[in-house]
């Protein structure tokens, strides 16, 4: 049985939210999962809902409140995120519907009726024409994680400077090309952020949420959620419509290596920024050693080469 929480920051938040749905049934009840925020549930007027708080310092994660209020409207909006309610500004909350549902398993997201409605939900976001308030530059991101560690007194895992000329040979590879114009997506595809309830899957957690290459949502759901060849190709065909070409599969490849970068440092910042009791320098490790197993293949040079020659 969860016990009552009795946090000052969520009783006050409580309070706010009291006052725009009603009384509150029952206890105050912390959800499990999540190694950068506190959510919880709280049930008014016969309704439940999350109150999530955000963790400390999170501004320097590149985590913009009101551009994750937005693009989780868009994909309530779109059917398959929980309808917010309100974003309180005292202390920082986003109030959204609670949505029943298990937290999601890599193999879960690999069956094949799975990968075809994550496909078809991404497609529809990012041809939602929606606008978000900010950019999400994975590229960038990775470089401003490596000062704000180095600032703190903590080093990128070993293999950064290689990784990073690879990234910047993908950036190069890829700008200015069709297919990269900005959209609004989620980029933070991670299988925790996929509830499942029966044979529907919601999609949770738009804290990353923001204006960026439809390719990175790709490549993060692939990398993941551990997609082989054979499923990478089925969920290319189940996004464009039709059997991927190599320049498809080349660009889901190189953004597989692009994800593992922005994770494998995103933990390297946490190590120094966050409080909860988490192994993230661990983290960072195996998202490098697996970044580095694609850079190292072959074909990670092969697809670069594909990439440029399609500009």
């Amino acid at each position: 049985m969860h016990e009552e929480v009795t946090i000052p920051e969520v009783t006050e938040a409580v309070a706010r939210v009291s006052a725009l749905l009603g009384p509150r049934e029952g206890a105050v009840v912390q959800l499990e999962g999540g190694i950068t925020n506190r959510n919880f549930r709280v049930r008014f007027a016969r309704t439940d809902y999350v109150l999530r708080l955000p963790g400390k310092r999170t501004d320097l994660l590149g985590i913009d409140r009101e551009t994750e209020c937005a693009a989780t409207k868009v994909g309530a909006e779109l059917g398959f995120a929980p309808r917010v309610v309100t974003l309180l500004d005292e202390p920082p909350c986003l109030v959204t519907t609670f949505m029943a549902g298990e937290a999601a398993q890599p193999r879960d997201l690999r069956d094949p009726d799975a990968i075809a409605q994550v496909a078809a939900d991404l497609r529809a976001l990012h041809n939602s024409g929606a606008e978000l308030p900010t950019t999400f530059d994975p590229f960038r991101l990775a470089e401003q994680y490596a000062a704000t560690a180095r600032e703190r007194g903590a080093e990128p895992p070993d293999g950064y400077d290689d990784a990073l000329q690879a990234a910047k040979a993908v950036e190069e590879a890829v700008v200015g090309q069709p297919g990269h114009e900005a959209v609004p997506a989620h980029n933070d595809l991670l299988p925790a952020n996929f509830l499942r309830d029966g044979a529907s899957i919601a999609l949770i957690d738009w804290e990353y949420a923001g204006m960026g290459d439809r390719w990175f949502d790709l490549g993060n759901f692939a990398a993941n959620n551990e997609l082989d060849d054979a499923e990478e190709q089925r969920f290319l065909e189940a996004y464009f419509g039709e059997p991927p070409d190599e320049r498809a599969t080349a660009t889901l490849r190189l953004f597989r290596f692009v994800s593992d970068f922005r994770e494998g440092m995103w933990g390297t910042v946490q190590s120094v920024l966050s409080v909860v009791e988490f192994d993230f320098r661990d983290y960072a490790r195996r998202h490098f050693e697996r970044l580095e197993r694609i850079r190292t293949d072959p074909r990670f040079a092969g697809s670069l080469e594909r990439v440029r020659g399609s500009a």
